[in-house]
């Protein structure tokens, strides 16, 4: 399941912003500064240098009461995340991996033992001064049963915390049960953000870390605020504070932000009708965020025809995920050919089969299922999921695939559509090292696998991935898996869409990938 899926209750400010904005959802669709007469949409954020000072303002989706600052946690408060804690490994923004409390970090001959040296220097929001001991708590929270935390699958086959050392307050040794090359990738996922030896009881509540934003106030599932730290050990952040607001819908969010009620919607990809009429506005403009969604036709491997590699194949070879760019994306976007890894990533693997219903028609056939009908799942949760469904149902009708695509609730599609239905439409966030990616999401038995596709040739081949040290044989091998998953998986993945975020045209120096987002140097203009 995507890390975004959340359901929550509508907000005080959403039924404010609804009730006060001038712009109605359907004008928002319809209205005379749609496609047609709108400029194209930008291509970037605002460039420039923002002012000292400001409070930005944050509109973001609607969240579970139980909704927590714990890092560890399935519910963590996301937005939150980055501003309050940082990780000891981090992706930067050419996507190898950097350093955050980590330094440096080393393995030995055999990478079955991984070494961090931490920053010095550094305090946690409370005062207390970092040391080794809180990454290695930190590690153990996300392990413990109790916690609950979705990265203790991926750490736990490698990880026993009764075996972490620290032999002194700044270096942290990891032992691995199993040989690892790719380790320090894995700690970079947002559940791995550090907080301090003994927290777990209060965690959820303080939010403290050592980022560069310290709680003043925090209600699950509403608003909260945070406050810039002038003594940063990496700066101190342009921004004096930022609030936070839980606002119910899309429609309800872009109105708060035409209506200079809010700075930036969160986690939100607008439709190209309503990014259009942001971005004619003189108040906000759209910036995008290149291939951060990496979207998603999982057919479950469980369930017929679908258990059978040959109808996966055709529905595969069936469709054209060009005419899926275009259609559902309007080109703001890159054809995916089926393989999850993102394009951006170093480690991606430009192969890949051609479109050709002739050849989806004969193994069709020869699985004895000539005229194949299938439903395919969508909902109005994310706006592509339904015109990728429409351009994926005409595309496979030139291999004699005829689809029939259903329409269900938004409100509980991931809890009653995903995973349960044969074929649906869904999405992630991009920014996964691609051995995390392979692992919680194709790997058999992982609780994310959301096609529950299993294979132990390929299970076996991302072992020998992890575990090979020379750099260009491990990349040989990862490019071996995103073959095995184009050709044998049960995912399609039809393209890599840019998000369009919706932003106040006084917002400067926003940076995303990932899920990285740069609370350091984004800022205000006229603050």
């Amino acid at each position: 399941m995507p890390d975004i899926h959340r359901p929550g209750r509508r907000s005080v400010l959403a039924a404010a912003a609804a009730g006060s904005a001038s712009l109605g959802a359907s004008w928002l669709l319809t209205g005379c500064t749609g496609a047609s007469a709108a400029p194209a949409l930008p291509k970037g954020a605002k460039a420039g240098t923002p002012d000292r000072g400001g409070t930005l303002r944050i509109a973001r989706p609607p969240a579970s009461e139980a909704e927590t600052l714990d890092p560890a946690s399935a519910l963590s408060a996301y937005e939150y995340l980055g501003a309050l804690y940082n990780r000891l490994v981090r992706i930067g923004a050419d996507g190898d991996l950097a350093p955050d409390l980590a330094e440096s970090w080393e393995p030995d001959a055999k990478a079955r033992t991984w070494t961090f040296r931490l920053r010095k220097g550094v305090t946690f929001h409370d005062g207390r001064a970092l040391t080794s001991a809180d990454a290695a708590y930190t590690l153990r929270h996300i392990l413990d049963k109790a916690t609950a935390s979705p990265q203790a699958a991926v750490l736990a086959p490698l990880i026993d915390p009764a075996k972490l050392r620290t032999p002194d307050a700044h270096t942290l040794v990891v032992p691995l049960k199993t040989p690892n090359a790719e380790f320090p990738s894995l700690l970079t996922h947002y559940n791995c953000y550090v907080i301090p030896d003994g927290s777990a009881r209060g965690i959820g509540r303080t939010g403290i870390g050592t980022g560069p934003f310290k709680l003043e106030s925090f209600a699950p599932a509403g608003p909260g605020r945070i406050t810039a730290l002038t003594d940063h050990w990496a700066g101190r952040p342009v921004l004096d504070a930022i609030d936070f607001y839980s606002v119910a819908d899309m429609s309800a969010r872009s109105n708060a932000l035409l209506a200079g009620q809010v700075d930036l919607l969160s986690q939100t990809n607008l439709d190209f009708a309503t990014a259009r009429v942001v971005a004619a506005s003189d108040r906000a403009t759209i910036a995008r965020v290149e291939n951060a969604q990496w979207y998603v036709l999982p057919m479950l491997t469980t369930e017929k025809p679908f258990t059978d590699v040959r109808v996966r194949q055709a529905m595969k070879l069936a469709y054209d995920p060009e005419h899926v760019v275009k259609v559902a994306l309007q080109g703001a976007g890159t054809p995916g050919w089926d393989n999850p890894v993102p394009p951006s990533d170093p480690g991606h693997l430009g192969a890949h089969p051609e479109h050709d219903p002739e050849q989806a028609r004969h193994l069709l056939k020869k699985a004895g299922h000539e005229g194949l009908t299938v439903d395919l799942y969508t909902s109005s949760y994310d706006p592509v999921f339904t015109p990728m469904a429409l351009a994926y149902q005409d595309s496979a009708r030139r291999a004699g695939i005829r689809v029939r695509v259903k329409t269900a609730s938004a409100d509980s599609y991931y809890t009653q559509i995903w995973m349960k239905k044969p074929l649906m439409a869904t999405y992630w966030y991009t920014g996964r090292p691609v051995d995390q990616l392979f692992t919680q999401v194709f790997r058999g038995g992982s609780s994310y696998n959301e096609t529950a596709w299993s294979d132990k040739a390929f299970d076996a081949l991302l072992d020998r991935a992890r575990q090979e040290t020379d750099d260009e044989r491990r990349r040989e091998l990862y490019g071996e898996a995103q073959t095995f998953v184009v050709e044998k998986g049960g995912a399609m993945t039809p393209m890599f869409a840019d998000r369009l975020v919706g932003i106040s045209r006084k917002v400067r120096g926003y940076a995303e990938h990932g899920f990285e987002f740069d609370y350091l140097g984004i800022g205000l203009k006229g603050a």
